[in-house]
């Protein structure tokens, strides 16, 4: 069977993602123009390397916090007013620190304020932008759309700081901040005229505590999704030491520039999209475990380069392969991410990833920062190449997954419940049992396929579940599992998918010839409301 390939353009024929595609990219030249703006104005603030780590983390602290509340607003609200709210938080956020800047009255406590506003925006928007992406283009043109927005992202990173590190130079850092909240209106304007197509939910929309509760269950079940997080902590936990130690490498260590910061943050871009270009020629010889692993290794090279170099041209091209490195990693982790979650719980999922990425980045930047301040760059560049190095150690035990996206289409096989009145969907919780029949000889093999049964069920959002065996016929076995709602039972039997239809027939199969699978529904009782008086 031929293999069809796409081009890496294809996701722009789709109307609404390339016009997204083209104002992300302004909006990400702002953000790129932001990061040198305040990086440098610290370094003018204060000397101490403590301080100038934590601009990046103030900036990606709010992930940790709030980006589980963020994916669960984006699964359950409309996504296009959502984020033109949050856009246009982070173009009031942006003005205002370019005006105080402007006028002389900005110091670090405030800088540091406005960088941890910023990071609530990019920390309410990124899970909502994510989760867009599939709505955007068809389900071929996916990972090349995934892959496109890399490339935005890092064509951004090359132009942005290189604007930067001029504008700096001429006007100070105000003015990098002012552009930067003139790049939101790109966004808005395009998610302004952009009509949704909506399709009318059949159930009642989910509550956010419920949302929030059903995501972490998701991702605490998924294997899959777990061998996507911790490869990304094991990454960017160690890789954050080169970004972080960056500014003070040029200013304190070479004496440089904000136009020679810019310039190799323009390389770090140039390399990023030289890269990507790369990646579809590199996946046809590398699967995404070993091209995650070699590149890993280069960015540990980069670190352990950024220790000990100290001449400007040496850097350029240490920081071109930190570029084409850090893309091999980003991507394929994004791709995995992507498809290995499907939709309706893709923003909470995507949620947790990104929370595991800016949590890897704040933590390890505070790490950093605290060990340069205590001893020297040097030193903390050595011990995160080293713990970089350590992490691929994962690699064997937490492979990144390959599936299909149509295995995660709902199934929608499983017979549908006798209909509760809708006054009564809050109702619960709600006792499934299922009742199985199976020969002494298959007991092992139903135990260790109900295993599979067993996180299938939590991940689509059973909060319990058990398998017991009857004491007087051996050979019935019962499942049950319990959902918190008889609304939340609707919803469960909309989430199950192809793929784990076929887990659960694997269990089926193993069923005594002529018995059929008994289920049954249990209900919590109703309040009574007249409850009988005390004796």
């Amino acid at each position: 069977m031929a293999t069809v390939v796409h081009s890496p353009w294809s996701p722009l024929r789709h109307t609404p993602f390339r016009w997204l595609w083209l104002a992300s990219i302004a909006s990400n030249i702002g953000t790129w123009m932001h990061e040198v703006g305040a990086g440098w104005l610290m370094t003018s603030l204060s000397a101490s390397p403590l301080h100038v780590a934590l601009v990046q983390v103030a900036g990606s602290l709010p992930m940790f916090f709030l980006a589980l509340p963020a994916g669960a607003l984006a699964d359950i609200v409309d996504k296009r007013r959502y984020l033109l709210l949050v856009q246009c938080w982070m173009a009031l956020v942006a003005m205002t620190l370019a005006l105080l800047t402007l006028l002389g009255l900005i110091n670090v406590p405030l800088l540091l304020l406005l960088t941890l506003g910023m990071g609530i925006g990019t920390a309410l928007m990124m899970p909502a932008w994510s989760a867009l992406t599939p709505e955007l283009v068809d389900k071929a043109d996916l990972p090349a759309a995934i892959a496109l927005s890399s490339v935005g992202v890092n064509l951004a990173r090359a132009v942005g700081p290189a604007i930067a590190g001029v504008l700096v130079s001429l006007s100070g850092p105000w003015l990098t901040f002012a552009l930067n909240g003139a790049s939101f209106l790109a966004v808005i304007s395009v998610l302004w005229l952009w009509r949704r197509q909506l399709t009318p939910p059949v159930l009642p929309a989910e509550r956010l505590l419920g949302a929030i509760r059903a995501g972490w269950r998701y991702s605490r079940s998924s294997r899959p999704l777990q061998a996507v997080l911790v490869r990304a902590l094991a990454f960017f936990f160690g890789a954050s030491g080169a970004m972080s130690m960056l500014p003070l490498i040029v200013r304190q260590e070479l004496h440089g520039s904000a136009a020679d910061f810019g310039i190799l943050l323009g390389c770090v871009g140039v390399g990023a999209v030289s890269g990507a270009m790369l990646l579809p020629l590199i996946r046809r010889h590398l699967h995404n475990d070993r091209l995650v692993v070699l590149a890993s290794v280069l960015y540990a090279l980069v670190i352990f380069a950024l220790a000990f170099v100290r001449h400007f041209a040496l850097l350029i091209p240490v920081m071109l392969v930190s570029g084409a490195a850090w893309i091999a990693v980003l991507s394929s982790l994004q791709v995995a991410a992507q498809t290995s979650v499907p939709s309706w719980v893709k923003a909470r999922a995507l949620a947790v990833y990104i929370l595991v990425f800016f949590g890897s980045l704040a933590g390890g930047s505070l790490l950093w920062g605290s060990i340069a301040s205590h001893s020297s760059i040097t030193y903390a560049l050595c011990v995160a190449g080293a713990v970089l190095l350590l992490g691929l150690c994962l690699t064997p035990l937490f492979s990144l997954p390959v599936k299909e996206a149509d295995d995660l289409a709902p199934s929608l096989h499983w017979p549908a419940p006798v209909a509760l009145d809708s006054r009564h969907h809050d109702r619960g919780p709600v006792m499934i049992s299922v009742e199985y029949r199976i020969a002494e000889a298959d007991w092992p093999a139903f135990q260790q396929a109900m295993a599979e049964v067993r996180r299938m069920r939590q991940r689509n959002g059973a909060f319990s579940w058990g398998l017991v065996q009857d004491s007087e016929d051996a050979q019935c076995w019962q499942e049950f599992f319990f959902d918190e709602s008889w609304l939340e039972h609707l919803r469960h039997h909309g989430r199950v998918t192809r793929a784990e239809q076929r887990i659960e027939a694997g269990a089926r199969r193993l069923q005594m010839a002529g018995t059929p699978v008994r289920i049954r529904h249990l209900l919590a009782p109703m309040a009574s409301k007249n409850p009988p008086s005390s004796a």
